[in-house]
């Protein structure tokens, strides 16, 4: 079996996972609620904002963290969100531990 072979093989499981299937559900039936799913975007943003702030160095904005802070507590009132962050979760760490093989893997090339 060629290397591309399989990758192939690997997408198909990584799809086929229970992480894969929840995250997907879970995603859906959030963005299927407008509402939710706006104030999802918005968190993602400002989420996003203060990570790329803390990356530069730059100091932290506690006006933002709040506002962060807020944004989370109330979706996670919301049907399904809680379990659409915890599925994204899973997921992404799913992903993380088949990069880190991969990268393991190679690293005495890369390095």
């Amino acid at each position: 079996m060629n290397v591309y072979d399989t990758v192939n093989k690997l997408a198909q499981e990584i799809k086929n996972s229970e992480e894969f299937k929840n995250y997907k559900k879970y995603k859906e039936l959030v963005k299927s609620n407008q509402e939710v799913n706006e104030q999802i975007k918005k968190f993602e943003a400002l989420r996003y904002e203060i990570q790329i702030s803390a990356m530069q160095g730059l100091e932290t904005n506690k006006d933002k963290e709040k506002e962060l802070q807020d944004i989370y507590a109330e979706l996670l009132t919301k049907e399904n969100v809680k379990e659409y962050f915890e599925s994204e979760f899973k997921f992404n760490i799913l992903l993380a531990d088949v990069n880190k093989i991969i990268g393991d893997s190679v690293k005495e090339v890369l390095g």
